[in-house]
């Protein structure tokens, strides 16, 4: 162990020890919450956000992450006040909570608004730490909140006083760090956070990338598709595209170069299948949950809709990354590494089953979705812990309480992780969308794009994916999407188009924003992994990704496919994924040995596809539908000539 190490060891040995005694006591509180909702989740926000920062701090203390730049006791020291602060806060909020709300709501104290003033400020070094343009953002947003009257023109307004803004932020639970958005994080996405952890606690995760892998095994073009099937298991429970990168990506583009397929090609395969992570139900992005709040729906009611996009999404990049094997010769088959064991089924079936459950639970049986997710997680985690108890019994060498309580340790790990950073992400958006909605912003962008478009529902549609383009630039998906529906969807609304298709079309713009250049983090991970050029792995991934780009303008041309499930919904998913397969042929595949001849036919497909995607009159669109199938036909046939010619010669 090197010197370092051992400076650091007493450090790491009190922040890893005080992050599973805050971790787990914050995983029985919510645990407490999800069954009896006690105090109703204003009450569960004002306590338990502090607690989530007390446990961001202790993570990065515990992983040198917390200010590296300084030493050991310095860190001990700053994350000692931090929690010192935070346990204040949270049990002042805890105590006072009835009078906050109600005896001093809007004359608050100066002890109050010093500790709301104080988890600000926490909120906003959290954001500084992990997502500084967006920390830029806010900070902007709050100094235009108070010296608006300095701003020419139409932004111009009288400016608000710091007291106002400390109040706007912190302790009114309408805005601020206690509002709404953590409130989210903390209820409806925590519950589902349960399953994710336990599934991959439990290696369901590793075992459904050894299942894709094992079918890659069988035949060269299977192996691209891995990277697709490893993504649609991995993002039915992810709602995330870089966290599905570095998962799938690290086993999948190594496996794609080795067999033949160029680096930058491997890089992109994988980030357009990542990017889904944000688009699969049941557990999607945190922006599908953001929309069910918008909308004031239930969560199922967004899953319900979101299977035909996030369908034909993955159709649309499992057939490009078909045409861009066959189109540089194919790849060869990579020998297997790993085989299947039972434990893996076990573990695939859990996968399966949780996927179903959720399903059948929200849909057949109408539970809410927060209940069907904790039933869900009760029935397999106690499935999983048995099998794990038994597997571990019947392994002398392995036998023990430390082997059998590994799971647990890692789950409570993952859940009050990945939970109290969503939730301080969405505490910062707060912040955000206060400054934005006190200083009357959105209706002013409003008025410019209504203005600009001149009330032409295209213009104003192609200004808006300008708009959360630029912000995607910058911002992660949360955010964008945030902005894109206070600031955009309202007016796009009242210009006539129906509520689900605007905030899909939100919802798509914020995905997009994963991808977009030049800050995509799915991309700079996956060209990482690959060892190539990120700007050559950003084009190619969004050439695979056409069919967001179709989704994006289906929501309006085709708006049955979100507007409510059921027969209409699947004509209307039939016909745009028809046009997404038109477009994907148009843009990756060859018809003609002659250049002049290929590119025409590319462009009459391309057509073809465009008239089954905007045309009104339904008919027409579907018999668009013929010549895209005929010439799919010739180009199959083609390529079964040049591999017959192939094989012979």
């Amino acid at each position: 162990m090197s010197d370092h190490s051992e400076t650091r060891s007493p450090v790491f040995a009190i922040a890893e020890a005080g992050f599973f005694i805050v971790a787990f006591g914050f995983f029985v509180y919510l645990i407490q919450y999800y069954t009896t909702t006690f105090g109703g989740p204003t009450l569960l926000a004002f306590t338990m956000v502090p607690v989530t920062f007390i446990i961001f701090t202790l993570d990065s203390l515990r992983r040198n992450d917390f200010y590296p730049k300084l030493g050991p006791g310095l860190n001990l020291a700053i994350a000692a006040v931090y929690v010192g602060i935070c346990a204040v806060v949270s049990v002042y909020m805890y105590v006072e909570f009835e009078e906050l709300g109600t005896v001093r709501a809007g004359f608050w104290d100066p002890l109050d608004m010093v500790l709301g003033g104080l988890m600000v400020a926490l909120v906003m070094e959290y954001a500084r730490k992990r997502y500084f343009v967006l920390f830029v953002l806010n900070i902007i947003l709050i100094l235009y909140a108070v010296y608006g009257f300095v701003v020419p023109g139409m932004f111009y307004h009288p400016g608000l006083d710091w007291t106002r803004v400390l109040t706007m932020t912190s302790l009114e639970d309408t805005t601020g760090v206690f509002s709404d958005l953590p409130q989210l994080a903390l209820t409806l996405i925590g519950s589902f956070v349960l399953v994710l952890a336990t599934l991959r606690s439990f290696g369901c995760i590793d075992s459904i990338l050894r299942g894709s892998s094992q079918i890659a095994a069988k035949s060269p073009s299977a192996l691209p598709q891995t990277a697709v099937v490893g993504s649609f298991g991995v993002a039915a429970v992810s709602g995330s595209g870089a966290a599905n990168a570095v998962t799938t990506g690290s086993a999948t583009i190594p496996a794609l170069i080795k067999a033949g397929m160029a680096r930058p090609d491997a890089a992109a395969v994988e980030t357009a299948s990542s990017l889904g992570g944000q688009l699969m139900p049941p557990i999607m992005g945190i922006s599908a949950f953001l929309m069910a709040d918008f909308l004031d729906r239930s969560y199922f009611d967004v899953v319900a809709r979101g299977y035909a996009p996030a369908l034909i999404y993955f159709a649309g990049v499992s057939l490009g990354v078909y045409l861009i094997s066959a189109r540089h010769g194919g790849v060869k088959t990579v020998p297997m590494i790993e085989t299947m064991a039972l434990p893996d089924w076990i573990n695939v079936g859990a996968f399966v089953a949780v996927v179903g459950g959720l399903i059948v639970l929200m849909a057949a049986f109408h539970l809410p979705p927060l209940f069907a997710a904790l039933y869900i997680f009760v029935a397999i985690a106690s499935a999983l812990f048995l099998r794990h108890v038994v597997s571990t019994l019947l392994a002398p060498d392995r036998a023990g309480l430390r082997e059998i309580g590994k799971p647990l340790m890692r789950f409570v790990d993952n859940f009050a992780s990945m939970t109290a950073d969503l939730t301080l992400l969405l505490a910062t958006l707060s912040i955000l969308t206060a400054a934005l909605v006190n200083t009357g912003v959105p209706t002013k962008v409003g008025f410019i794009l209504v203005e600009a478009a001149s009330v032409n529902f295209a213009a104003m549609a192609i200004m808006a994916f300008f708009f959360g383009a630029l912000l995607g630039m910058g911002l992660p998906p949360a955010p964008t999407y945030i902005l894109t529906a206070l600031v955009i969807a309202p007016h796009m609304i009242q210009a006539g188009a129906h509520p689900w298709s605007v905030h899909f079309f939100a919802f798509f713009l914020a995905v997009w924003g994963e991808l977009t250049p030049p800050t995509s983090v799915v991309a700079a991970v996956t060209s990482k992994i690959a060892n190539t050029s990120f700007f050559k792995t950003l084009w190619r991934a969004i050439q695979l990704c056409v069919a967001l780009f179709v989704l994006m303008v289906a929501v309006f041309t085709r708006p049955g496919l979100v507007m409510e499930p059921g027969l209409t919904q699947v004509v209307m998913m039939a016909l745009v994924l028809t046009a997404t397969v038109g477009a994907t042929f148009s843009l990756q595949a060859r018809f003609s040995d002659n250049r002049s001849i290929d590119i025409g036919a590319r462009v009459i497909l391309g057509a073809f596809a465009m008239v089954i995607l905007f045309h009104p009159d339904l008919r027409i669109a579907t018999g668009a539908c013929a010549p895209v199938a005929l010439f799919i036909a010739y180009w199959l046939l083609r390529r079964r000539k040049i591999e017959m010619a192939g094989a012979a010669a």
